[in-house]
């Protein structure tokens, strides 16, 4: 009796295809946010003329393509920063993020919950800016990062730090510390010397590109240094370092990857909150309801970006702490703000 060769089963071309590509490019969430990258990046450049109406020099000067295809540079950046972070995490044992955040029904309930009072957050300091004739606080001062030109005294600077910390760090912080350890609100390492290579390597990586593109600070003299960075760095610690960490990195991020059961969801999910936060920017132009998008497609496309980032060293890691040393406290605040701390605050050298 002959025996039979067994029969070998041939996939279908899709889904040899589908193989091919890496598991987390297959999650849907990923074909969305890249449609709504070519969605943003079309709707700025059909309808924001020669140059975007903004209140900053260094994206309303050049022609609409370069402002664009310039922020769109930095994902070139963002992209190869998580490759970086990933290999450098690789053989770490994973954490279940996820499991650090309550059952599904709850965890629905506390995100928007959450959400909805990071909007009365962002509306009080509107409110709060321009009761005092300043700029409306948003989780950048105006000027930072992307200089405007305008005035900010040292009242507005130091007012908005302790805004910022008071309510988007310390009051969610004490809320949410009452019903969950350090370790759910991601504020403990698993991995100590695993976390402080990840933070070196990074912090090395960006504060090269950081000096590269923006050199100012190494223009300052030495007392201007010596007494403006350690000021830069307290003062953006307390304003947008420590608010971030904890309104969206303790909090949001476990709750995110609880509900969606992904992590590209989850990081693309961060990086978009991350954005939104920084409605009230300086440099936006709400003059006009076309001024109003497009500054809502480029705050979008300038800050979802980094908020990404920071959400995957937070994923990789199951630390917050993480993205506060390698890619927010030093590089970019302290090495891009200091010139403007140091000229708020008349440091002369």
């Amino acid at each position: 009796m002959s025996r039979q060769a067994p029969l070998r089963t041939v996939s279908p071309p899709a889904a040899r295809d589908r193989r091919r590509v890496p598991r987390p490019f297959r999650h849907r969430s990923v074909g969305l946010a890249a449609l709504g990258f070519v969605l943003v990046n079309g709707l700025l450049m059909s309808i924001g003329g020669r140059h975007l109406p903004f209140h900053a020099s260094s994206l309303a000067e050049p022609p609409t393509p370069a402002a664009v295809l310039d922020a769109d540079a930095m994902y070139l950046e963002i992209f190869g920063l998580m490759a970086l972070a990933y290999l450098l995490t690789r053989r770490r044992a994973g954490v279940d993020l996820a499991a650090r955040a309550p059952a599904r029904p709850q965890a629905r309930r506390e995100t928007l919950l959450v959400l909805a009072y990071g909007v009365v957050a962002m509306l009080g300091g509107f409110m709060l800016g321009r009761a005092f004739g300043w700029h409306a606080f948003g989780f950048h001062l105006d000027g930072m990062v992307i200089r405007t030109g305008q005035r900010v005294v040292p009242e507005e600077m130091v007012a908005w730090a302790a805004y910022n910390l008071l309510v988007y760090a310390v009051v969610p912080f004490l809320v949410f510390r009452r019903r969950y350890s350090a370790e759910q609100l991601n504020l403990r390492s698993r991995d100590r010397r695993g976390d402080l290579l990840v933070i070196l390597v990074i912090l090395a990586v960006e504060s090269t590109v950081q000096l590269l593109l923006n050199g100012a600070i190494l223009d300052l003299k030495p007392r201007q240094l010596l007494l403006g960075a350690p000021l830069t760095f307290a003062l953006s610690f307390a304003g947008t370092v420590l608010p971030t960490m904890v309104f969206i990195f303790c909090i949001l991020t476990p709750r995110y990857l609880k509900l969606t059961g992904s992590v590209p969801a989850t990081v693309i999910l961060g990086g978009l909150t991350y954005a939104l936060l920084h409605f009230f920017d300086g440099w936006t132009n709400f003059a006009s309801p076309v001024d109003t998008l497009l500054s809502v497609l480029y705050l979008l496309l300038f800050y979802t970006g980094p908020g990404m980032f920071k959400t995957f060293l937070t994923v990789r890691t199951a630390n917050a702490w993480v993205h506060v040393w390698a890619y927010h406290a030093i590089a970019p605040h302290t090495l891009i703000d200091t010139p403007m701390t140091v000229e708020v605050f008349g440091i002369r050298g």
